[in-house]
């Protein structure tokens, strides 16, 4: 009896223990591989020497530095702007109107499209020779579509950030949508026989039930934004690139020379990702219970 009660009790366990075994020893194999690298201990080009120079060179190279600027900025600026306008249409959707149904699913539509499809459609949307710049051209507004404002490989993030938009706007709002419903209009009723009027409801009402969804989401979303290199590779400037873009193109070099390099700057972004994490989550835990 008891070891059937035991293996009941481990039952659920074992059933996900392949998953998360798999997970775990891919994820954490590849940190100790690339932190052994980091460190020098790099066998396949002779190098066994453990040394700190490799976290030297990045932390002492202003490039490095601009990189990780324009890192954080992008991430912060995606994560703040998505967070305001999810919060913004969720209001509007959770309202009952003609179309309501249609567009909330067009609101919810862009969550399977993957980033990569999302920048291609940005390309061909804001390029000089996109379509809005033909649109403005054709309307008259501008001389030539080369008199189109700039918004693809330029300093701004431009393109970068209306791709984090159209992604992440919908993946935060789906979450807000939900809790909107779910608590109803009960609350807000009660605050305007008290005499509140819209921005008091909203802040002193609506704003502490959705915060902890909006903050637990915000923070996945910076947290991708923030280690992601596809999407400045593909839309951002060549100079300054974030240091995720400058990691990976150090690592694609033919140079192995480069790779403890790359590795070193990885994990440098590892452990800024996870302290900013942890100084946000304590933020959001101090703003929910305040």
């Amino acid at each position: 009896m008891r070891w059937l009660t035991l293996m009941e009790k481990l039952r659920s366990p074992l059933m996900v223990l392949p998953a998360v075994g798999t997970i775990l020893i891919l994820f954490f194999g590849g940190l100790i591989v690339g932190l052994q690298q980091s460190l020098g201990y790099f066998p396949a080009i002779g190098s066994y020497d453990v040394t700190l120079g490799y976290y030297q060179d990045v932390l002492s190279d202003p490039i490095s530095f601009e990189s990780l600027w324009q890192t954080f900025r992008l991430a912060l600026l995606s994560t703040v702007m998505s967070s305001v306008l999810a919060i913004a249409l969720a209001l509007v959707l959770r309202d009952t109107f003609k179309g309501s149904r249609f567009f909330t699913f067009m609101f919810q539509l862009s969550i399977p499209i993957p980033h990569l499809v999302a920048a291609a459609g940005i390309v061909l949307l804001v390029t000089q020779s996109g379509l809005l710049a033909r649109g403005a051209y054709a309307l008259g507004l501008i001389a030539a579509p080369r008199d189109f404002p700039v918004m693809v490989f330029d300093r701004a993030g431009i393109a970068i950030q209306l791709t984090y938009l159209w992604k992440e706007v919908p993946f935060i709002g789906v979450v807000v949508l939900a809790v909107l419903q779910g608590i109803g209009p009960q609350y807000e009723e009660i605050a305007r026989t008290l005499g509140a009027n819209a921005w008091q409801r909203f802040r002193y009402v609506l704003l502490p039930l959705i915060m902890p969804g909006v903050l637990s989401t915000s923070i996945i979303v910076f947290a991708y934004v923030f280690s992601s290199y596809e999407i400045p590779l593909l839309l951002g400037a060549r100079f300054p690139t974030t240091l995720p873009v400058l990691a990976f193109q150090n690592y694609q070099d033919p140079d192995l020379a480069l790779r403890p390099q790359a590795m070193a700057m990885s994990i440098i972004l590892t452990v800024i990702a996870i302290v900013l994490l942890i100084a946000y989550k304590r933020l959001a835990k101090y703003t929910v219970n305040r």
